[in-house]
């Protein structure tokens, strides 16, 4: 069985897609983009745009009843390879230890030409 799990505090779904499924005690989030939930604004730079796809991804994981120290693995996808490094710095300030398996991707093109999308899956 799984339940949909959505807020307006992250960016709506635009496709045949949820933000979010529960099933069992894994809660699996689609990939977050930087785009402010309130606004519809993408900020600039990969380090603000790391942080606004983060805490999208955060307010899934509230919606769900979790939080970022549950999330056991992220898939990072980025606009190119030579963002690593700032996009890393900004990641190791949200995650702690134990840090979740990670895998980290240049793809492209992402959606609205911004620079980085995670998705994560997380236990609850």
């Amino acid at each position: 069985m799984k339940e949909v799990i959505s807020t307006s505090a992250a960016p709506a779904a635009i496709g045949p897609y949820s933000q979010a499924i529960k099933t069992g005690n894994m809660l699996f989030c689609s990939g977050q983009i930087p785009v402010n939930p309130a606004t519809g604004e993408i900020p600039e730079g990969i380090e603000s745009q790391t942080r606004q796809a983060l805490d999208n991804v955060k307010a899934l994981l509230a919606a769900a009843g979790t939080s970022i120290d549950n999330v056991v693995k992220t898939t990072v996808f980025l606009a190119d390879m030579s963002l690593f490094g700032a996009m890393n710095s900004v990641y190791a300030e949200v995650f702690t230890e134990p840090f979740p398996a990670r895998s980290a991707v240049a793809v492209r093109e992402l959606p609205k030409q911004v620079l980085v999308e995670v998705e994560v899956i997380a236990a609850l």
